[in-house]
């Protein structure tokens, strides 16, 4: 189901009572929640299958409140409820025809036969959604993604949150131009939607912004207006490299090179990523505000954004590819200090051996 979908039967008030919401994109999984809020007459209880088991999640779901009939249960970090280490292996090499050995054994089996059983039993007036956004639908995190779709498998109804493409953020560019009554050029708008990697969250926020302007929006006040938007290429062309997207990530570097970016400093904030990745990897590091804080006790001044995305790098690269990566960025830097490099063929040939 995609969101659009996922949204149209919200509105007509056909909200399904378990669902699951699998993947990364992050402007579309805020708006199915928010829609969930606002048809719900009850707040929304939050929990964390990091911290409390499936099981006792869904006995909780099963017990009738005492004050309303209704309730809305939203399960965040729900991949911390999948099988691990022997329970894992057991389960990949479990027949797929086989549901009741699918997570092994232990605390895992329990909370997905309790979920299988409860999918077919609905607590009525209780909506329950389970997200899973720790992993891409594409690269070395598909095979990830698609474990998290096994294990909750028993769950039918499935909104899956892709990220945009460029003509997708295009046109959700324009749908959001039109609500906020913001007059943008369109060589202004794909030159948004370029520089912010089709990144929509981030486009809503700048259309925000830029709302404030009062006048239309011209492809040559762009950059004035937007004055990050060449650091939020170079995070797309990193990003592209997390899911071994190699054409993706040459894509981000022909971004670059058009828009006149020095390669040289382009790879010098990949190399600074890439080491505070590493660090956060190391120290083991779970979300945003951990590395922000950790960062600044060392002494290192860190905006919230900076270290949510240091976090994301963290979280699609392992220790050793951003130990390899850090490799072949010091080679690529001595390329480039080389007698009358080709600074874009050099960065190429980085892409490429990284995304080998």
């Amino acid at each position: 189901m995609t969101p659009a979908q996922f949204l149209g039967r919200v509105k007509r008030g056909d909200i399904p009572p378990v669902c699951l919401f699998l993947g990364q994109e992050g402007y579309n999984r805020a708006r199915c929640k928010q829609a969930l809020i606002e048809a719900s007459p009850v707040p929304m209880e939050r929990f964390d299958a990091g911290e409390t088991v499936l099981a006792a999640i869904l006995d909780d779901a099963r017990a009738m409140s005492l004050f309303s009939s209704e309730r809305l249960m939203f399960v965040g970090n729900a991949e911390a409820a999948l099988p691990r280490g022997r329970a894992a292996a057991a389960a990949s090499s479990e027949d797929d025809s086989d549901d009741e050995g699918e997570a092994g054994s232990g605390p895992s089996a329990k909370g997905a036969d309790l979920l299988g059983s409860y999918v077919k039993d609905p607590t009525p007036g209780v909506t329950l959604v389970i997200e899973a956004s720790r992993w891409d639908f594409e690269g070395e995190e598909k095979a990830k993604s698609e474990r998290v779709r096994k294990f909750f498998g028993a769950i039918a109804e499935v909104v899956e949150f892709r990220a945009f493409d460029a003509a997708g953020a295009r046109t959700e560019l324009d749908r959001m131009a039109k609500a906020r009554n913001v007059s943008i050029e369109p060589a202004a708008a794909e030159a948004l939607v370029e520089a912010l990697a089709a990144d929509v969250g981030r486009i809503s926020v700048e259309l925000e912004k830029l709302a404030l302007y009062g006048r239309p929006i011209t492809a040559e006040e762009l950059p004035l207006l937007v004055p990050d938007a060449r650091e939020s290429t170079i995070f797309g062309l990193v990003n592209a490299l997390g899911r071994r997207d190699r054409a993706g990530a040459l894509q981000a570097l022909d971004a670059l090179v058009r828009e006149g970016e020095y390669l040289p400093l382009a790879l010098s904030f990949l190399a600074t990523q890439f080491r505070m990745a590493l660090v956060a990897r190391e120290a083991n590091l779970r979300g945003a505000s951990a590395v922000q804080g950790h960062f600044q006790k060392a002494g290192v001044p860190m905006w919230g954004s900076r270290a949510d995305q240091v976090w994301q790098t963290a979280s699609k690269f392992s220790r050793g590819q951003l130990e390899l990566g850090l490799k072949l960025i010091f080679e690529a830097d001595r390329d480039l200090r080389s007698a009358r490099p080709d600074d874009r063929i050099v960065m190429e040939n980085f892409v490429v051996r990284l995304c080998a």
